[in-house]
Protein backbone atom coordinates (compact mmCIF):
# COMPACT_ATOMS: atom_id res chain seq x y z
CA UNK A 1 0.00 0.00 0.00
CA UNK A 2 0.94 3.37 -1.06
CA UNK A 3 1.59 5.71 2.01
CA UNK A 4 1.48 9.46 1.81
CA UNK A 5 4.97 10.96 2.82
CA UNK A 6 5.75 15.05 2.99
CA UNK A 7 9.60 15.53 2.93
CA UNK A 8 10.11 19.48 3.35
CA UNK A 9 12.91 20.82 1.36
CA UNK A 10 15.25 23.11 3.17
CA UNK A 11 15.88 25.43 0.09
CA UNK A 12 14.60 27.83 2.20
CA UNK A 13 17.19 28.04 4.42
CA UNK A 14 19.62 28.15 1.18
CA UNK A 15 18.18 31.47 0.61
CA UNK A 16 18.55 32.62 4.10
CA UNK A 17 21.30 30.82 5.64
CA UNK A 18 23.09 33.37 7.42
CA UNK A 19 19.92 34.29 9.39
CA UNK A 20 19.01 32.11 12.72
CA UNK A 21 15.37 32.73 12.51
CA UNK A 22 12.77 30.80 15.11
CA UNK A 23 10.88 30.11 12.35
CA UNK A 24 11.02 28.73 8.86
CA UNK A 25 8.49 27.43 6.65
CA UNK A 26 8.05 24.44 4.95
CA UNK A 27 8.21 23.85 1.62
CA UNK A 28 7.15 20.58 -0.26
CA UNK A 29 9.82 18.39 -1.35
CA UNK A 30 9.98 16.48 -4.76
CA UNK A 31 9.60 13.32 -2.68
CA UNK A 32 5.97 13.37 -1.26
CA UNK A 33 6.20 10.66 1.23
CA UNK A 34 6.33 11.33 4.80
CA UNK A 35 4.43 13.74 7.40
CA UNK A 36 8.31 15.15 8.95
CA UNK A 37 9.68 18.32 8.64
CA UNK A 38 13.67 18.89 7.69
CA UNK A 39 13.06 23.08 7.70
CA UNK A 40 12.78 23.11 11.48
CA UNK A 41 15.60 21.46 12.16
CA UNK A 42 17.69 24.87 10.67
CA UNK A 43 16.44 27.04 13.97
CA UNK A 44 16.25 24.35 16.62
CA UNK A 45 17.87 25.51 19.77
CA UNK A 46 21.11 23.37 21.39
CA UNK A 47 21.58 21.53 18.34
CA UNK A 48 25.39 22.64 17.78
CA UNK A 49 26.57 19.98 19.87
CA UNK A 50 24.55 17.28 18.10
CA UNK A 51 27.35 14.50 18.40
CA UNK A 52 28.92 14.54 22.11
CA UNK A 53 31.96 13.47 23.18
CA UNK A 54 32.03 9.63 23.50
CA UNK A 55 30.34 8.67 26.59
CA UNK A 56 27.87 11.38 26.95
CA UNK A 57 24.26 11.03 26.94
CA UNK A 58 20.65 12.00 27.72
CA UNK A 59 19.91 10.84 31.10
CA UNK A 60 16.02 9.63 29.69
CA UNK A 61 17.74 7.21 27.93
CA UNK A 62 20.55 5.92 30.36
CA UNK A 63 18.47 3.51 31.87
CA UNK A 64 18.19 1.00 28.94
CA UNK A 65 21.23 -0.32 28.35
CA UNK A 66 21.69 -0.22 24.42
CA UNK A 67 25.56 -1.22 24.25
CA UNK A 68 24.49 -4.91 25.24
CA UNK A 69 21.68 -5.13 23.81
CA UNK A 70 23.32 -3.89 20.20
CA UNK A 71 26.16 -6.36 21.38
CA UNK A 72 23.84 -8.98 21.94
CA UNK A 73 21.78 -8.64 18.42
CA UNK A 74 24.74 -8.66 16.49
CA UNK A 75 26.07 -11.63 17.61
CA UNK A 76 22.95 -13.04 16.97
CA UNK A 77 22.60 -11.88 13.60
CA UNK A 78 26.04 -12.66 12.90
CA UNK A 79 25.53 -16.21 13.76
CA UNK A 80 22.70 -16.80 12.14
CA UNK A 81 24.47 -15.05 8.54
CA UNK A 82 27.56 -17.57 8.92
CA UNK A 83 25.00 -20.14 9.22
CA UNK A 84 23.02 -19.04 6.10
CA UNK A 85 26.62 -18.80 3.72
CA UNK A 86 28.00 -22.11 4.62
CA UNK A 87 31.44 -22.85 2.48
CA UNK A 88 30.71 -24.71 -0.64
CA UNK A 89 31.58 -24.76 -4.49
CA UNK A 90 32.10 -22.70 -6.37
CA UNK A 91 34.52 -21.89 -3.59
CA UNK A 92 35.91 -18.63 -4.80
CA UNK A 93 32.31 -16.86 -5.15
CA UNK A 94 30.96 -18.11 -1.94
CA UNK A 95 34.61 -17.31 -0.25
CA UNK A 96 34.07 -13.53 -1.80
CA UNK A 97 30.24 -13.41 -0.04
CA UNK A 98 31.59 -14.30 3.08
CA UNK A 99 34.42 -12.09 3.38
CA UNK A 100 31.98 -9.22 3.02
CA UNK A 101 29.24 -10.62 4.34
CA UNK A 102 31.16 -11.56 7.76
CA UNK A 103 33.28 -8.88 7.77
CA UNK A 104 31.52 -6.88 10.98
CA UNK A 105 29.88 -4.10 10.94
CA UNK A 106 27.30 -2.35 13.60
CA UNK A 107 24.55 -4.53 11.91
CA UNK A 108 22.28 -1.49 12.42
CA UNK A 109 19.96 -2.59 10.16
CA UNK A 110 19.06 -6.55 11.04
CA UNK A 111 18.74 -4.63 14.51
CA UNK A 112 16.05 -2.57 13.15
CA UNK A 113 14.15 -5.19 11.93
CA UNK A 114 14.17 -7.37 14.88
CA UNK A 115 13.35 -3.95 17.17
CA UNK A 116 10.64 -3.24 15.51
CA UNK A 117 9.02 -6.92 15.88
CA UNK A 118 9.31 -7.07 19.48
CA UNK A 119 8.02 -3.88 19.83
CA UNK A 120 4.51 -4.91 18.14
CA UNK A 121 4.64 -8.18 20.00
CA UNK A 122 7.17 -10.76 17.83
CA UNK A 123 10.54 -11.85 18.51
CA UNK A 124 13.90 -12.55 17.35
CA UNK A 125 13.54 -16.06 16.18
CA UNK A 126 10.42 -14.47 13.58
CA UNK A 127 12.45 -11.62 12.72
CA UNK A 128 15.53 -13.31 12.25
CA UNK A 129 14.94 -14.49 8.69
CA UNK A 130 14.15 -10.61 7.51
CA UNK A 131 16.86 -9.30 9.42
CA UNK A 132 19.40 -11.37 7.39
CA UNK A 133 18.08 -10.70 4.38
CA UNK A 134 18.30 -7.07 4.10
CA UNK A 135 22.08 -7.06 5.72
CA UNK A 136 22.35 -9.30 2.78
CA UNK A 137 21.32 -6.77 0.74
CA UNK A 138 22.98 -4.12 2.62
CA UNK A 139 26.19 -6.25 2.50
CA UNK A 140 25.32 -6.59 -1.88
CA UNK A 141 25.15 -2.69 -2.10
CA UNK A 142 28.70 -1.95 -0.48
CA UNK A 143 30.07 -4.57 -2.84
CA UNK A 144 28.97 -2.78 -5.56
CA UNK A 145 29.35 0.63 -4.79
CA UNK A 146 32.91 0.10 -3.60
CA UNK A 147 33.87 -0.68 -7.19
CA UNK A 148 35.51 1.52 -9.02
CA UNK A 149 33.00 2.09 -11.64
CA UNK A 150 30.99 3.52 -8.77
CA UNK A 151 32.35 5.02 -5.92
CA UNK A 152 35.67 3.63 -6.35
CA UNK A 153 36.50 2.17 -2.52
CA UNK A 154 39.48 0.75 -1.32
CA UNK A 155 38.45 0.28 2.50
CA UNK A 156 34.98 -0.99 3.90
CA UNK A 157 34.44 -1.55 7.28
CA UNK A 158 38.29 -1.29 8.19
CA UNK A 159 39.59 -3.93 5.14
CA UNK A 160 40.07 -3.84 1.22
CA UNK A 161 37.12 -3.82 -0.44
CA UNK A 162 35.96 -6.93 -2.32
CA UNK A 163 37.02 -6.40 -5.79
CA UNK A 164 40.73 -5.41 -4.00
CA UNK A 165 40.67 -9.15 -2.60
CA UNK A 166 38.63 -11.05 -4.96
CA UNK A 167 38.67 -8.89 -8.70
CA UNK A 168 36.10 -6.81 -9.68
CA UNK A 169 34.85 -9.82 -11.51
CA UNK A 170 34.25 -11.81 -8.97
CA UNK A 171 33.39 -8.83 -6.51
CA UNK A 172 30.05 -8.67 -9.05
CA UNK A 173 29.22 -12.13 -9.25
CA UNK A 174 29.19 -11.71 -4.83
CA UNK A 175 27.04 -8.78 -5.07
CA UNK A 176 24.49 -10.51 -7.51
CA UNK A 177 24.56 -13.84 -5.67
CA UNK A 178 23.60 -12.05 -2.15
CA UNK A 179 20.50 -10.00 -3.20
CA UNK A 180 19.33 -13.63 -4.43
CA UNK A 181 20.28 -15.43 -1.41
CA UNK A 182 18.26 -12.69 0.44
CA UNK A 183 14.59 -12.96 -0.92
CA UNK A 184 15.58 -17.29 -0.97
CA UNK A 185 16.78 -17.09 2.84
CA UNK A 186 14.02 -14.89 4.21
CA UNK A 187 11.20 -17.13 2.23
CA UNK A 188 12.65 -20.29 3.19
CA UNK A 189 13.86 -20.07 6.84
CA UNK A 190 10.57 -17.99 7.64
CA UNK A 191 8.27 -20.93 6.04
CA UNK A 192 6.16 -21.98 9.39
CA UNK A 193 6.92 -18.99 11.01
CA UNK A 194 5.58 -16.63 9.26
CA UNK A 195 1.83 -16.71 7.39
CA UNK A 196 1.97 -16.66 3.86
CA UNK A 197 0.25 -13.31 2.77
CA UNK A 198 2.75 -11.18 5.69
CA UNK A 199 5.60 -13.04 3.74
CA UNK A 200 4.05 -11.71 0.21
CA UNK A 201 3.85 -8.55 1.44
CA UNK A 202 7.30 -8.48 2.94
CA UNK A 203 8.98 -9.72 -0.23
CA UNK A 204 6.99 -6.72 -2.20
CA UNK A 205 7.96 -4.13 0.78
CA UNK A 206 11.90 -5.20 -0.07
CA UNK A 207 11.94 -5.61 -3.31
CA UNK A 208 10.23 -2.03 -4.13
CA UNK A 209 13.17 -0.74 -1.15
CA UNK A 210 15.98 -1.60 -3.34
CA UNK A 211 14.92 -1.42 -7.31
CA UNK A 212 14.23 1.56 -9.58
CA UNK A 213 12.22 3.32 -6.74
CA UNK A 214 14.24 2.76 -3.96
CA UNK A 215 18.25 2.29 -3.47
CA UNK A 216 19.20 1.64 -7.25
CA UNK A 217 17.89 5.44 -7.83
CA UNK A 218 19.26 6.83 -5.34
CA UNK A 219 22.64 5.22 -6.27
CA UNK A 220 21.87 6.47 -9.90
CA UNK A 221 21.23 10.24 -9.24
CA UNK A 222 24.46 9.95 -7.17
CA UNK A 223 26.83 9.58 -9.25
CA UNK A 224 24.96 11.47 -12.19
CA UNK A 225 25.37 14.35 -9.36
CA UNK A 226 29.48 14.42 -8.82
CA UNK A 227 31.11 17.63 -9.35
CA UNK A 228 27.82 19.04 -9.90
CA UNK A 229 27.92 22.65 -8.28
CA UNK A 230 25.86 22.19 -4.86
CA UNK A 231 23.91 24.96 -5.36
CA UNK A 232 22.90 24.62 -9.01
CA UNK A 233 21.65 20.98 -7.33
CA UNK A 234 20.23 22.32 -4.40
CA UNK A 235 19.20 19.97 -1.16
CA UNK A 236 15.94 18.61 -2.89
CA UNK A 237 18.57 16.42 -5.57
CA UNK A 238 20.22 15.49 -2.04
CA UNK A 239 17.13 14.91 -0.03
CA UNK A 240 16.44 12.32 -3.18
CA UNK A 241 19.87 10.52 -3.37
CA UNK A 242 19.41 9.99 0.93
CA UNK A 243 15.59 8.93 0.95
CA UNK A 244 16.45 6.29 -1.81
CA UNK A 245 19.95 5.42 -1.26
CA UNK A 246 19.96 4.94 2.40
CA UNK A 247 16.57 5.46 3.86
CA UNK A 248 14.75 3.42 1.56
CA UNK A 249 16.69 0.19 3.34
CA UNK A 250 16.41 0.96 6.71
CA UNK A 251 12.72 1.83 5.66
CA UNK A 252 12.17 -1.91 4.68
CA UNK A 253 14.14 -3.03 7.77
CA UNK A 254 11.76 -1.64 10.24
CA UNK A 255 8.69 -2.36 7.92
CA UNK A 256 9.51 -6.30 7.77
CA UNK A 257 10.15 -6.19 11.46
CA UNK A 258 6.20 -5.38 12.14
CA UNK A 259 5.12 -7.18 9.18
CA UNK A 260 7.02 -10.15 10.54
CA UNK A 261 5.82 -9.38 14.19
CA UNK A 262 1.98 -9.14 12.93
CA UNK A 263 1.61 -5.38 13.41
CA UNK A 264 -1.09 -3.44 12.32
CA UNK A 265 -1.05 -0.80 9.50
CA UNK A 266 -1.15 1.91 11.99
CA UNK A 267 1.85 0.62 12.99
CA UNK A 268 3.71 -0.39 10.03
CA UNK A 269 3.30 3.42 9.20
CA UNK A 270 4.61 5.01 12.35
CA UNK A 271 7.84 2.57 11.95
CA UNK A 272 8.15 3.66 8.32
CA UNK A 273 8.22 7.39 9.44
CA UNK A 274 10.25 6.18 12.06
CA UNK A 275 12.65 4.65 9.62
CA UNK A 276 13.09 7.29 6.93
CA UNK A 277 13.91 9.55 9.74
CA UNK A 278 16.56 7.64 10.99
CA UNK A 279 17.71 7.13 7.55
CA UNK A 280 18.50 10.60 6.40
CA UNK A 281 19.75 11.16 10.11
CA UNK A 282 22.39 8.06 9.29
CA UNK A 283 23.59 10.22 6.27
CA UNK A 284 23.49 13.79 7.80
CA UNK A 285 25.94 12.24 10.30
CA UNK A 286 27.44 9.99 7.65
CA UNK A 287 28.16 13.23 5.84
CA UNK A 288 29.65 15.11 9.02
CA UNK A 289 32.04 12.18 10.00
CA UNK A 290 33.56 12.15 6.89
CA UNK A 291 34.92 15.90 7.09
CA UNK A 292 35.78 15.14 11.16
CA UNK A 293 36.38 12.09 11.63
CA UNK A 294 39.95 9.99 10.13
CA UNK A 295 40.56 7.05 8.21
CA UNK A 296 41.22 4.91 11.12
CA UNK A 297 38.15 5.92 13.17
CA UNK A 298 35.82 5.49 10.41
CA UNK A 299 36.96 2.32 8.92
CA UNK A 300 36.70 4.02 5.47
CA UNK A 301 38.73 6.51 3.57
CA UNK A 302 37.87 10.12 5.14
CA UNK A 303 37.09 12.79 3.20
CA UNK A 304 36.65 10.98 0.16
CA UNK A 305 33.25 12.33 -0.70
CA UNK A 306 35.28 15.99 -0.61
CA UNK A 307 37.57 14.37 -2.85
CA UNK A 308 35.32 12.90 -5.39
CA UNK A 309 32.64 15.95 -5.43
CA UNK A 310 29.84 14.74 -4.33
CA UNK A 311 26.63 15.90 -2.79
CA UNK A 312 26.77 15.98 1.07
CA UNK A 313 24.89 18.21 3.92
CA UNK A 314 28.27 20.08 4.74
CA UNK A 315 28.85 21.10 1.63
CA UNK A 316 25.59 22.44 0.53
CA UNK A 317 24.63 24.24 4.19
CA UNK A 318 28.03 23.57 6.19
CA UNK A 319 28.83 21.64 9.02
CA UNK A 320 26.87 23.63 12.24
CA UNK A 321 23.66 23.48 9.94
CA UNK A 322 24.04 19.77 9.18
CA UNK A 323 24.58 18.86 13.06
CA UNK A 324 21.23 21.16 13.95
CA UNK A 325 19.51 19.14 11.11
CA UNK A 326 20.39 16.05 12.60
CA UNK A 327 19.50 16.77 16.20
CA UNK A 328 15.85 17.79 14.69
CA UNK A 329 15.88 14.22 12.35
CA UNK A 330 16.78 12.40 15.97
CA UNK A 331 13.79 13.99 17.78
CA UNK A 332 11.45 13.31 14.74
CA UNK A 333 12.30 9.68 15.05
CA UNK A 334 11.85 9.59 18.67
CA UNK A 335 8.32 10.86 18.15
CA UNK A 336 6.76 8.19 16.35
CA UNK A 337 7.42 6.55 19.27
CA UNK A 338 5.00 7.50 21.15
CA UNK A 339 2.37 5.30 22.06
CA UNK A 340 4.33 2.43 22.07
CA UNK A 341 5.16 0.19 25.38
CA UNK A 342 7.91 2.57 26.73
CA UNK A 343 10.07 -0.54 27.58
CA UNK A 344 9.54 -2.20 24.36
CA UNK A 345 10.64 1.07 21.90
CA UNK A 346 13.50 2.24 24.11
CA UNK A 347 15.76 0.34 21.94
CA UNK A 348 14.38 2.48 19.01
CA UNK A 349 14.63 5.47 20.93
CA UNK A 350 18.19 4.51 21.74
CA UNK A 351 18.86 4.01 18.25
CA UNK A 352 18.34 7.15 17.33
CA UNK A 353 20.29 8.46 19.72
CA UNK A 354 22.96 6.31 18.83
CA UNK A 355 23.13 7.08 15.12
CA UNK A 356 23.06 10.97 15.64
CA UNK A 357 26.08 10.63 18.30
CA UNK A 358 27.93 7.77 16.64
CA UNK A 359 31.80 8.29 15.13
CA UNK A 360 31.93 5.70 13.00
Amino acid sequence: MATTVLLSSLSHFIQSRGRRDNSISSVKSLQKRTGLSLSSALTSQGARDMIPPEGKSDDRKSAFDFKSYMISKAESVNAALDISVPLREPLTVQEAVRYSLLAGGKRVRPMLCIAACELVGGNEATAMPAACAVEMIHTSSLIHDDLPCMDNADLRRGKPTNHKVFGEDMAVLAGDALLALAFEHMTVVSSGLVPPERMIRAVSELARAIGTTGLVAGQMIDLASERLNPHDAGLERLEFIHLHKTAALLEAAAVLGVIMGGGTEEEIEKLRKYARCIGLLFQVVDDILDVTESTEELGKTAGKDVMSGKLTYPRLIGLERSREVAEKLSKEAEEQLLGFDSDKAAPLVALASYIACRHN
